[in-house]
């Protein structure tokens, strides 16, 4: 009999924890394993994209307090052997469930892929105890802990204070669709005719993404190279980053074309790419723009861009929050000829099939043999 694999997530739209669990479904079929997404409310735009033979459950959750009665009732008649649960809350809640149950048969891994004490820092006093509560005291009841980056795993250890509990660090995996002619055309649309210097950043309109650094620093650029920039996404701040583009005086030339299911094509349209943020958890498409031959500039922010770009190697890197250094590292990297061969093998290290594989060994290291032990020390 086959063995099945739930990927719990809250949905399925656009974001990196949940392109992810995609590309993770497609290796894990090929594998030979049954694959269930269950996600608190069946939507999302990556939904199309659920490889043939996985199946998707909805629990018909909108909060996660009510969450307790219909993950039981799935556990309880799917019977996964093993669980990889996705994001904070829902990874300590997903524990606790399965704890409760008794599904001793199911082994639950935890997925985190965000700098939480940054993330949650201004969530207030409750969320931030309540945060440090759970890692400390229910991730240990998980059967293993994934963090996507080094820097995510430390950061989680310091939180839970961990000192006998491993946690594992798996890079994302990253796949972009190959481009169709009709995805070109949209991405020369976006550009709105524009064929000088393209810079593209992709990315949530949210705070920790710090469109306003970056617009502020491409208004430095545009003095000495006439250029424009696309920021690819949605979200929350989508009015408060047009408004300062219009108080910059940008209009026209930063782009603000939402967000793509399959944006390879505008990848490859740009000159260079950059990221802006104050955290990361990895920064998967950093490893998007290298698959594309694309430089890259970024901030180096915890955490994520430092590992990815080997230390500068790959691609510029620069102080969180400083818009001079950013607009001069994108000015350098607009000059410059760059090897793009070895920005794409430098993205190969991120295949789908080696994280496909890591994943296995910690989800079954009875088939796979188990992963090797990290020491996590407590640091306070």
């Amino acid at each position: 009999m086959r063995r099945r694999i739930t990927i719990i997530l809250p949905d399925l739209n656009i974001g990196g924890a949940e392109r992810v669990s995609v590309d993770l479904s497609r290796q894990f079929l090929q594998s030979g394993y049954d694959v269930d997404f269950a996600l608190m409310n069946k939507f999302g735009e990556f939904l199309q994209d659920v490889p043939l033979g996985a199946q998707v459950v909805d629990l018909k959750v909108r909060q996660l307090r009510n969450l307790v009665a219909p993950l039981a009732r799935y556990l309880k008649m799917r019977r996964p052997d093993a669980v990889l649960v996705n994001l904070w809350p829902l990874t300590a809640a997903t524990v606790l469930v399965a704890r409760a149950i008794g599904s001793g048969g199911t082994r639950v891994v935890t997925v985190d892929h965000a700098t939480l004490s940054i993330q949650y820092r201004n969530w207030g006093l409750l969320n931030w105890l309540a945060l440090r509560a759970s890692l400390g005291a229910i991730y240990p009841l998980a059967h293993a802990r994934v963090a996507v980056s080094v820097g995510v795993a430390e950061d989680i250890s310091r939180l839970g204070c961990f000192q006998l509990k491993p946690i594992e660090v798996v890079n994302n995996p990253v796949t972009l669709a190959d481009a169709s002619p009709k995805d070109r055309e949209d991405a020369e649309r976006a550009w709105e005719g524009w064929t000088g210097p393209r810079i593209i950043s992709v990315g949530k309109l949210k705070r920790v993404k710090n469109h306003a650094l970056l617009i502020k620093a491409f208004k430095q650029v545009v003095i000495h190279a006439d250029a424009r920039m696309l920021i690819l996404g949605d979200g929350e701040l989508r009015a408060a980053t047009e408004q300062i583009v219009r108080d910059e005086g940008l209009s026209g030339k930063v782009l603000l074309p939402g967000s793509r299911r399959k944006p390879r094509a505008l990848y490859e349209s740009a000159d260079l790419f950059v990221l802006s943020s104050d955290s990361e958890g990895l920064g998967n498409v950093l490893i998007e723009a290298l698959a594309c031959g694309l430089p890259v500039v970024s901030t180096d922010c915890r955490s994520g861009p430092r590992e990815i770009l080997d230390n500068g190697r790959y691609g510029a890197l620069t102080p969180v929050g400083d818009a001079d250094a950013l607009a001069r590292a994108m000015l350098d990297s607009l000059s410059k000829t760059h090897d793009r061969d070895a920005l794409r093998r430098r993205a190969a290290d991120f295949s789908p099939e080696i994280a496909a594989e890591k994943y296995l060994r910690i989800l079954f290291p009875d088939e796979h043999g188990a992963p090797p032990k990290r020491e996590i020390v407590c640091a306070a």
